[in-house]
């Protein structure tokens, strides 16, 4: 059962008590991702991220690492396009312990210069790590595609002119921005004591009084349908297909997750059993949905030897053609629920996705769907809203393509797919 509150100064709390278990899990969550960047300053949520293990009032960076590792648990953070969160999972007697640290870490990170000079090192080597990823680099270049012009486009990271930019005065000056209080939510699941955890985090949270407003985004994010060629000197040429998908709070989100479990999602989907297993044209290819709060992506990817493209995209293209014309079986209908629901029940059993899931859902939908409520949606969705969905998706000539291996940059990849 999920317990929602409000702290005095504001910030919300979501709590789901699992007696059962030894463990708890905490996420502190800011709705701030790259989305609210721009090309000046991008890269810089995450690199906040990075610096709130570097060192506070009270602990240094390796004070941090050990204050949860000498308890046995786990210490970490993620920065997505738009949200960042920091958590931690530890044994239910440790609860404390971990609210100290992630708290210390909010509200009292130093971000020394020196500090902030090294960590510069470290986010451009993980850039350069990212960078020798050609998969990585196929959907980064996706997004930056049809997202074109907008901030929803721009990478987590950033890059190596806007890192070497950040002092501590852009840090704080966004943080004082964007780390307010109505953009954050605390989302624990597992064993703890309710009243004990809400006094604690009451008293934590005392001093945390930024109330000021954040500003909406001056322009909502529209697909844009081009292709972007990126030549790099590799074996292999790393393919996606962006259509245009739905927001995280549409009618369809079901639906969709349904449909594309039948048509790419799975190792038993349409495309893998038709393009691995049949004709062994791919080690990698699937496909997955992306939701965002005002739109989303619907993404296939495979990765194939430069020389089957035409191939490769003309089974695509069947795949999308019998789907749009003759849409799902019954069967499949039924397996695909079987298997969302099992996915769904299978995560249940982790303090981390429960805690991820009630945390992300109150931050960006203000409202915690039960378990029961969830099984339901699945079960109540019909083939004609597969159908809807299939119509909605599969626009060919609405198509975005992002490729990145030995290709000739010149190459009208879109025109294999529409004609």
């Amino acid at each position: 059962m999920y317990q929602k509150y409000r702290l005095s100064n504001g910030v919300r709390v979501v709590l789901e008590k699992i007696p059962h278990v030894k463990s708890v899990s905490l996420g502190f969550w800011i709705k701030t991702g790259s989305i609210n960047e721009n090309i000046k300053n991008n890269g810089i949520t995450h690199f906040i991220e990075h610096m709130l293990f570097k060192g506070t009032k009270n602990r240094t960076a390796k004070e941090i690492a050990e204050s949860i590792d000498d308890i046995g648990g786990q210490l970490n953070a993620f920065t997505s396009k738009e949200c960042t969160c920091y958590y931690a999972k530890v044994l239910d007697a440790h609860v404390n312990v971990a609210v100290d640290v992630l708290t210390d870490m909010l509200f009292n990170s130093t971000f020394r210069s020196t500090e902030i000079e090294k960590e510069k090192s470290v986010v451009l080597e993980e850039i350069n790590m990212y960078e020798d990823s050609p998969e990585d680099n196929a959907h980064d270049l996706l997004s930056k595609t049809v997202f074109y012009g907008h901030s929803l486009g721009l990478p987590v990271l950033g890059n190596g002119d806007t890192v070497n930019s950040f002092d501590k005065k852009t840090l704080l000056n966004y943080i004082e921005t964007n780390y307010t209080v109505e953009n954050m939510v605390v989302s624990v699941a597992g064993s703890f004591d309710e009243e004990a955890l809400l006094q604690l985090l009451e008293e934590k949270f005392k001093n945390f009084i930024n109330k000021k407003n954040k500003n909406e985004l001056e322009k909502q994010p529209k697909f844009i349908a081009n292709t972007t060629i990126k030549y790099k000197d590799i074996e292999q040429l790393h393919l996606c297909i962006g259509l245009q998908g739905i927001p995280l709070t549409s009618k369809h989100y079901y639906p969709l997750l349904l449909m594309n479990a039948v048509f790419g999602g799975s190792m038993s989907s349409r495309l893998f059993q038709n393009i691995r297993e049949d004709k062994g044209l791919a080690y990698s290819v699937f496909s997955y949905p992306s939701f965002y709060k005002n739109i989303g992506l619907f993404t296939i990817y495979a990765g194939i030897n430069p020389s089957q493209l035409k191939e490769v995209m003309k089974l695509i293209k069947g795949e999308i053609k019998k789907i749009k014309n003759y849409g799902l079986t019954k069967t499949e209908l039924s397996k695909a629920k079987e298997q969302l629901k099992g996915n769904y029940i299978l995560g249940l059993e982790s303090t981390s996705s429960r805690m991820l899931g009630i945390g992300k859902s109150e931050l960006f939908l203000n409202k915690i769907y039960s378990q029961k409520e969830i099984l339901q949606k699945i079960d109540n969705v019909t083939m004609e809203d597969i159908n809807n969905v299939i119509d909605m998706i599969f626009v060919l000539n609405n198509a975005a393509i992002s490729a990145v291996g030995k290709i000739d940059e010149q190459t009208d990849i879109s025109t294999i797919l529409k004609s």
